[in-house]
């Protein structure tokens, strides 16, 4: 196969507005959120926890390196990927590509968690010191961080290698350095092995609940028990998982597949930030426990439960519609019809807000971080970032479906005013 030397001549067949600040953010980007990673890991392992301390507390040298955690490291994408490749669980076919064609893909992700958990649990029945994995946190860290940069120096190379139409639209720019961060090809495969798809689910999302339950044993191996607030986090953090990974089909439709190309925002999402940030609650509990009343630890799970009843219930009727439009349970919901021949639901979950499911994922991460209080700004971090993150993909989504449908898109808008928060955004 022959380098792809014709692509940037038709550049203008892939011209796109420019995402994420263009090359200044690509630029910025890729240096400011590893260092974000690493100094977040260290607050949270600090006495104070003080995020806008000045000086920031900074690790020694010392602590950024463990070759253990490199080995572990290695070892856990190892394993999920032989877990991937294995025949468990249904194929599924994705949406149809430029060329017109459906790749496909195995729905096995929850299979590779159950595995995961039943290997966890023998380590402990073993006796392996899980809770070292609060001590491992920067070397993890660092190792993901500098994995995340090697892969994607390797899937920008391997892009000029393929067809044009297998590139995203959005990273086919011709600036090597907007290419590198935002991804040039969109589908990058060995085989049947997926990259985008493998690295959207597993490595980064089950590690960060084996993270969490490491914490967890750090916290037994110091007080003796586990504390009410750090049961809570887990809990709530492996039913996101749990669910991501059995509804993993939903994924096929999503943005980050359909859309993006896969380059170092996405790997290093996946493999860096989801799992090290995430989790950020787990492991201030260690250093700074908490303790929770009756009706607080209620008043937590209720808001926990009704986050994941709006997330659940509107991603369903969402995947539902797109599948069978005339299934009972949304036969009857009123739409909009679009010059595409898709249709627009604006009844339902879909006619409250634009985004209901985005409700729902706030409202989770509101849960959360109260169980670590109020005292420190630290564990609300992520409901901070995750606020502003879905705002901006609304924004993408927004600008995204304008294009798609046109006049249809202004209707839908002025029949469903509300973007995430029914009468007020």
């Amino acid at each position: 196969m022959r380098p792809n030397s014709q692509a940037l001549k038709h550049r203008s067949l892939h011209e796109t507005e420019r995402e994420f600040g263009g090359t200044l953010g690509a630029v910025c980007i890729p240096v400011l959120l590893p260092l974000t990673v690493l100094f977040l890991i260290s607050v949270s392992r600090s006495p104070e926890a003080r995020l806008l301390r000045w000086p920031p507390a900074l690790p020694s040298t010392e602590q950024l390196w463990d070759p253990v955690a490199l080995v572990l490291l290695l070892g856990w994408i190892a394993l999920h990927a032989l877990l991937y490749a294995m025949p468990l669980g249904k194929v599924s076919e994705g949406l149809a590509l430029r060329d017109g064609t459906r790749l496909k893909y195995p729905i096995n992700g929850f299979h590779g968690l159950c595995v995961s958990g039943v290997l966890l649990i023998l380590l402990l029945v073993l006796g392996a010191p899980l809770g070292s994995l609060f001590e491992l946190l920067l070397p993890l860290a660092v190792c993901a961080i500098a994995l995340s940069f090697l892969f994607s120096v390797y899937l920008y190379i391997r892009s000029f290698w393929v067809p044009s139409h297998a590139l995203a639209l959005g990273g086919n720019t011709g600036n090597p350095l907007y290419d590198f961060f935002i991804g040039r090809e969109l589908n990058p495969r060995i085989g049947n092995f997926d990259f985008k798809y493998f690295c959207e689910l597993r490595p980064g999302l089950i590690g960060w609940v084996v993270i969490n339950l490491g914490m967890l044993m750090k916290e037994v191996e110091l007080r003796g028990s586990p504390s009410l607030a750090m049961i809570l986090v887990n809990s709530f953090q492996l039913l996101y998982v749990a669910d991501a990974l059995w509804n993993e089909e939903a994924v096929l439709t999503t943005m980050d597949i359909v859309h993006d190309g896969f380059g170092f925002m996405l790997v290093f999402g996946d493999l860096a930030w989801v799992p090290f940030t995430y989790g950020l609650q787990a492991s201030f509990l260690v250093e700074h426990p908490q303790t929770l009343s009756s009706l607080g630890s209620l008043t937590i799970i209720a808001l926990n439960g009704i986050g994941y009843y709006i997330f659940r219930k509107s991603n369903s009727q969402k995947n539902q519609f797109r599948r069978d439009p005339t299934h009972p349970s949304v036969a009857r919901l009123e739409t909009i019809a679009t010059a595409t021949g898709k249709r627009l639901l604006v009844s339902g979950w879909w006619g409250l807000v634009r985004h209901p499911n985005y409700l729902g994922d706030l409202l989770m991460a509101l849960a959360w971080s109260l169980p670590c209080g109020f005292s420190h700004l630290l564990p609300y971090f992520y409901v901070i970032y995750f606020t502003v993150l879905l705002i901006h993909r609304e924004d993408r989504d927004e600008r995204q479906c304008r294009v798609k449908y046109g006049l249809a898109w202004d209707t839908y808008c002025r029949r469903v005013p509300y973007r995430i928060f029914p009468y007020i955004y």
